[in-house]
């Protein structure tokens, strides 16, 4: 049963749990269809459409599964106006920290990411 997040601070949330458990039947409640999701990778710019980063996401083990340390923080989230949220947030996936600029935007009653541009901010060393 899909969960409706109703703040962007709940929309949030549900983003970094689905960012550590990659829980599959989850993704519909954090990411819009027609969301896009870029950044930069080994220097040059990517882009996926939600459907090609869920196949990322598929691709890989979470790191809750790999026993990785949860790390997570919201360093701004701004409502923006009723119906559309910026956020940045720091969230660490395996040995990589991102810093993810966020716009959500509430559709149907439901805040969902629209868009995500990632920076690698730090690749951590495995005895981190």
């Amino acid at each position: 049963m899909q969960q409706r997040q109703s703040t962007p601070a709940s929309a949030i949330a549900a983003y970094f749990d689905l960012m550590y458990d990659a829980d599959d039947a989850r993704y519909p409640e954090v990411f819009h269809d027609a969301c896009v999701i870029h950044g930069l990778r080994e220097g040059k710019l990517v882009a996926w459409s939600a459907a090609e980063f869920r196949d990322l996401m598929r691709g890989r083990p979470s790191p809750a599964s790999a026993g990785a340390p949860r790390q997570q923080e919201t360093v701004r989230l701004e409502q923006t106006s009723p119906d559309m949220a910026a956020a940045r947030v720091r969230v660490r996936i395996g040995q990589v920290r991102f810093l993810d600029d966020l716009i959500l935007h509430r559709t149907d009653g439901t805040w969902l990411v629209t868009s995500k541009a990632f920076h690698v901010e730090e690749v951590i060393s495995p005895a981190s």
